[in-house]
């Protein structure tokens, strides 16, 4: 088919159009002149005297980034026209994938709407089809969202008017394309649009309605929560249907084809009957148009121009009766977001916002079949993966197992965690060896934070752990005590009386920490008694080290003295290296370190990676 390309300009306002009507069992058509009243004359708005009628881009893709940007000064010209802009507006939006013939379809929605005052609107045999520019090939032209440059003013049966704007969308799923490119333009031309058309080829396929799913998705995520269903009306167009003995063309067979597509049945698989519970959850009216192939002069004629005359007739036969399904003034569908009407301003807003959150970053990406399924058959690998190392690690360090060392918790984790990631690498996985790799990382760094939580469910149950606080308390309030009695008894009262007010802390503290202990309130309270008790533990810790090691190093000189005679002979560099290499011979790291468990952060929190 035919399809959008590159802009071109056409001035309908200077024009006689000729238009005809099919006739059934005729071969040819009836040339007329349009008649145009002075009323049509003095309604229809010039954007500019010396600007034609056009398509026009408003929604402008850059293909490098694959970033939309939205064209403000010229969605103003053509929204804010003095004749328009308070008007409820209709919008009518042709979607789908690209090459299939979606600007073919527009230029005779055009033909209808420039003559719908005229029973004879479909043109002449001899006239080439204009508007929104199209050809054939296979490679797409079109990019973003265009909108014709005219604003149709139509007279509505109930007296009211409204104005119709024609939306012509970028093809989705070609070579240049992204999936988040494919489903922000469809998701914005549905969002903005009243009528919105998917164009399919020959049927309606599975993958149809499942990207129809995640397009409208997309679309629903970046509106406000809403109560109503959040689309209005979707139109399956079935193009080039080869089934009229099971369907009859049109509307009727559509919709009988269409109600069997999307019918929700007991023994489908529950993907299936999500998709088709998600279209209908979204849209307040949905039909379904079948129409015949144009015919192989179309198809194959490189230098078709749209002349009717090389359409096949039952081609024009239903396009006659699917063009006024849209446009007749008494079945026009005004645009309507949270239940109220929307006029031309306040469409103009609306594309703002919703280009502004396509923009940022708030709204997840739409992924491929592929990369969505690779990403969930790694996650369920790793999920997988973990549940082992948490059931194995609670066989060895669980609530109701007693304290384990340190040393052989770490050996246990080190251990399990190269079972659980071989057990993540014997997974049949998508996605390739690159793909996993970050989520065998992942994996590892998850591991290493559940072994962190058993280790301190492990120090909780070491009673001496457990009692760290309150002794270091203790300890303060005994020192302070002796040293406020001491220097009492020599007479330095003031020494004495800020280690009674020290006293006094360490005895509040210590009463508070019972307390939340206790009853489990002022947690915060708790843990920071618990830091501050941490802190002066290590800091005595390191003193008495300090001690300990300056006793022995004293030791190891009085050695080295006595069996290296000939120390007094050799340079300062020599003696302090042959002290070092006898302290590091003599001295175990065992002899340095207290016997009291060391914290985490010293010796049991080192994450290792394989």
């Amino acid at each position: 088919m035919a399809e959008e390309s590159s802009l071109k300009h056409r001035n309908h306002t200077g024009q006689n159009c000729t238009s005809s009507r099919y006739n059934e069992g005729v071969s040819g058509v009836e040339d007329v002149q349009r008649k145009m009243s002075s009323d049509d004359l003095d309604e229809e708005p010039l954007l500019d005297e010396v600007e034609a009628y056009g398509p026009i881009q408003i929604v402008i893709a850059d293909e490098d980034n694959h970033e939309f940007s939205l064209d403000e000064e010229a969605l103003e010209r053509l929204l804010l026209q003095e004749h328009v802009r308070d008007l409820n507006v209709v919008v009518v939006s042709v979607a789908g994938a690209f090459r299939k013939g979606k600007s073919f379809l527009l230029d005779f929605m055009l033909r209808y709407m420039y003559n719908q005052s005229s029973d004879f609107w479909l043109g002449g045999n001899e006239e080439p089809l204009t508007g929104f520019t199209w050809r054939g090939g296979c490679e797409r032209e079109t990019t973003g969202i265009q909108a014709w440059s005219e604003v149709f003013v139509v007279d509505k049966p109930d007296g009211s008017k409204v104005a119709v704007l024609l939306l012509d969308t970028q093809g989705a799923f070609d070579s240049q394309s992204t999936i988040k490119d494919c489903a922000t333009l469809f998701a914005l031309s549905t969002m903005t649009s009243s009528v919105q058309v998917y164009n399919l080829s020959q049927n309606v396929q599975e993958d149809d309605l499942q990207h129809l799913q995640l397009f409208t998705e997309y679309g629903r995520l970046a509106m406000e929560e809403i109560y109503l269903k959040p689309f209005q009306s979707l139109m399956f167009l079935i193009r080039d249907w080869s089934y009229p003995y099971e369907h009859a063309y049109g509307l009727d067979g559509g919709n009988e084809f269409l109600e069997k597509r999307l019918q929700v049945k007991q023994n489908q698989h529950e993907e299936l009957q999500n998709v088709r519970k998600h279209i209908h959850s979204c849209f307040s009216n949905i039909n379904c148009f079948l129409l015949p192939h144009p015919g192989l002069k179309v198809a194959t004629n490189p230098h078709f121009d749209g002349r009717l005359r090389d359409i096949d007739d039952e081609f024009k036969r239903e396009l006659v009766k699917l063009v006024p399904l849209l446009l007749a003034p008494e079945n026009l569908m005004e645009k309507e977001i949270s239940g109220s009407k929307v006029t031309c301003r306040d469409l103009l807003q609306y594309f703002k916002a919703y280009m502004k959150i396509y923009q940022g970053e708030e709204l997840p990406h739409p992924k491929s079949m592929l990369q969505a399924t690779a990403e969930a058959n790694n996650l369920a690998a790793v999920a997988g993966a973990k549940d082992t190392y948490n059931k194995s690690m609670e066989q060895v360090c669980g609530g109701d197992k007693p304290y384990i060392a340190p040393a052989d918790l770490e050996r246990s984790h080190n251990e399990l965690k190269q079972t659980c990631v071989r057990q993540f690498r014997a997974v049949k996985k998508m996605g390739g060896e690159e793909f996993c790799r970050r989520y065998q990382e992942q994996l590892e760094q998850e591991l290493d934070e559940a072994y962190a939580n058993f280790v301190k469910h492990n120090d909780g149950k070491n009673i001496f752990f457990a009692a760290r606080t309150p002794a270091t308390l203790f300890a303060v309030m005994f020192i302070m005590y002796v040293v406020s009695v001491v220097t009492g008894f020599v007479g330095i009262n003031s020494v004495a009386t800020m280690c009674n007010m020290m006293m006094g802390v360490a005895l509040v503290s210590l009463c508070t920490w019972a307390y939340v202990k206790y009853s489990g309130e002022f947690r915060e309270v708790g843990s920071f008694i618990d830091q501050v008790a941490e802190t002066l533990w290590e800091q005595l810790r390191e003193m008495s080290l300090s001690k300990h090691l300056s006793a022995n190093v004293v030791c190891l000189c009085n050695v080295s003295l006595s069996s290296h005679f000939t120390l007094t002979q050799r340079t300062p560099r020599k003696v302090f290296s042959k002290l070092f290499e006898v302290a590091r011979s003599k001295v175990t790291l065992g002899a340095l370190m207290p016997t009291q468990r060391q914290r985490l952060s010293s010796n049991n929190n080192v994450k290792k990676r394989n």
